[in-house]
């Protein structure tokens, strides 16, 4: 294989990017294998049944099926519900051991779709939209009847991986953009003097980060702007333009993920970058056992009906395009939001604006019979989110902890709008086994507290000479105490269906 015709080749880069993002939703279904139950299982914090009940009420079949479209209409059981995400688990398992074929790929796509429908507020993430569109973009980039990952009958189409191409652009810019019109900090080139104290979740060289001289954190925004605002337009330009644009994306993404736990979110943002670089420059990098493996050129034509598949799918895209293009256009940009049920073309964005204080809400039980300030409180730590100042921040990346994550956004609304909160708080004081599995330990080690309450704290980072990793002051109670009974959480309860 010549460096010429490797440069003009995507075998590589198809192999790479499915073995990616293969691993990605191998991530993703096994956070749902072990997480699922205590969050939306039966005896959830928020029951899959309940949520699938409450949106089929007078709707018909396909009414529902394109509210939410989910397989588990047919039974959502929690024997159900795992044995498909051990299922995800398995085939996620062969795309990453190199089993390329696009109806692996549509099961994946559609079992991943079916939980992000039942999985409510849990699963209301912007990476869940960006694993969904680009593993439905897979199911065009495999062939059909062959798990082969070098079929010399089945070159990769190009057309579906500038559909990849064109996703990342999306995701770049809409970030870039949501940052310019969602908070000031973002222009007067500030936000890093906060963000990395008060994003979701620190890892432990975030507060290295925080206490970098301002100069440098305004420079890092610079940075930001120019790789989000600027970077994505080359993109779409020929080797070698288009190479450093992903290239300079794919920096851009490893330093994000040394400054914090973003999920899988920057892990996807690099896999995206994938379909810009050719095998050329995969040629360089893999093994020469691998690259031997490519078929020799000239590639053969894929069949009239593939082509016409491929082509008909970015027309398809070119359509569902025109909500997010707008979206981007508008002075109103929606951040992360979906067009169609399938979630086939989104738009994107993250940190439209940024704390200028770490809020932190902390559980607490007591075992005391009056429930005020005198009373001993314990609290409930997170596996991940700062309670214990003395605790190091976690290390967690590309895995997702859920509930974690979800505590994050308690400061940003009343706790009567959050309806995971009440049950939680019911499943506490009453000593439950699942949702106790949430956090790091029971403090109470099986016995059930009576009663239960949050309580509002700001957090920053130690500065030198100060003990621990955080300093911690309280501010006021968030959520009353409730105890075992307390007919204000029944009726709180009723109200969101979850007696």
């Amino acid at each position: 294989m010549t460096a010429k015709s490797a440069g003009e080749r995507y075998w590589l880069t198809r192999f790479v990017f499915l073995r990616a993002l293969g691993a990605l939703y191998l991530i993703g279904f096994l956070a749902l294998a072990l997480q699922f139950k205590p969050l939306f299982g039966a005896d959830g914090l928020l029951p899959a049944r309940i949520f699938l009940d409450q949106v089929g009420v007078s709707r018909g079949p396909i009414e529902r099926m394109w509210d939410v479209p989910t397989i588990f209409w047919l039974g959502v059981s929690d024997h159900t519900l795992s044995a498909c995400a051990w299922l995800g688990v398995i085939l996620s398992a062969a795309a990453v051991a190199s089993v390329t074929n696009a109806v692996l790929w549509l099961l994946l796509w559609a079992l991943y779709l079916s939980f992000v429908g039942v999985g409510q507020i849990f699963y209301g993430y912007g990476w869940e939209l960006m694993m969904l569109e680009a593993g439905f973009i897979a199911v065009f980039l495999c062939p059909l009847k062959t798990w082969r990952p070098f079929p010399p009958d089945d070159p990769p189409p190009q057309l579906a991986l500038w559909l990849v191409r064109w996703m990342l652009f999306r995701v770049m810019l809409g970030a870039g953009l949501i940052k310019l019109r969602g908070d000031a900090c973002w222009r007067d080139l500030s936000c890093l003097d906060y963000h990395f104290e008060t994003q979701p979740l620190p890892n432990p060289l975030s507060p290295f980060f925080h206490h970098l001289p301002h100069f440098i954190l305004h420079g890092g925004v610079l940075i930001n702007h120019v790789v989000e605002l600027i970077v994505p337009w080359f993109l779409f330009f020929p080797s070698p333009v288009g190479v450093w644009a992903a290239l300079a994306t794919v920096a851009f993404q490893f330093l994000l993920i040394l400054s914090g736990n973003l999920s899988w979110l920057n892990y996807l943002t690099i896999a995206l970058c994938i379909p810009c670089l050719d095998d050329r420059f995969w040629s360089r990098l893999l093994p020469r056992a691998l690259t031997r493996r490519v078929p020799p050129a000239p590639d053969r034509a894929p069949c009239p009906a593939r082509r016409l598949a491929v082509k008909t799918f970015a027309v398809v895209i070119g359509c569902l395009s025109i909500g997010p293009v707008m979206n981007l256009l508008s002075p109103g940009q929606a951040m992360n939001a979906s067009f169609d049920p399938l979630h086939l073309v989104n738009t994107y964005g993250a940190f439209g604006s940024v704390g200028r204080e770490r809020i932190q809400i902390v559980l607490q039980g007591t075992e005391d019979a009056a429930p005020d300030d005198a009373s001993h409180w314990v609290d409930y730590e997170y596996k991940c989110q700062p309670v214990d100042p003395a605790r190091r921040p976690c290390l967690l990346s590309p895995y997702q902890l859920r509930l974690d994550w979800q505590a994050w956004f308690l400061p940003f609304a009343d706790y009567r709008a959050e309806a995971w909160l009440p049950s939680l708080t019911r499943k506490l004081l009453d000593a439950d086994p699942g949702a106790l599995g949430l956090f790091a330990a029971d403090p109470f080690a099986g016995r059930r507290p009576r009663w239960v309450r949050a309580y509002a704290y700001e957090y920053r980072f130690a500065r030198s000479g100060e003990p621990g990793w955080w300093v911690r002051t309280p501010l006021a109670p968030y959520m009353p105490p409730f105890s075992r009974g307390d007919p204000r959480l029944a009726v709180l309860l009723a109200s969101y269906g979850l007696q």
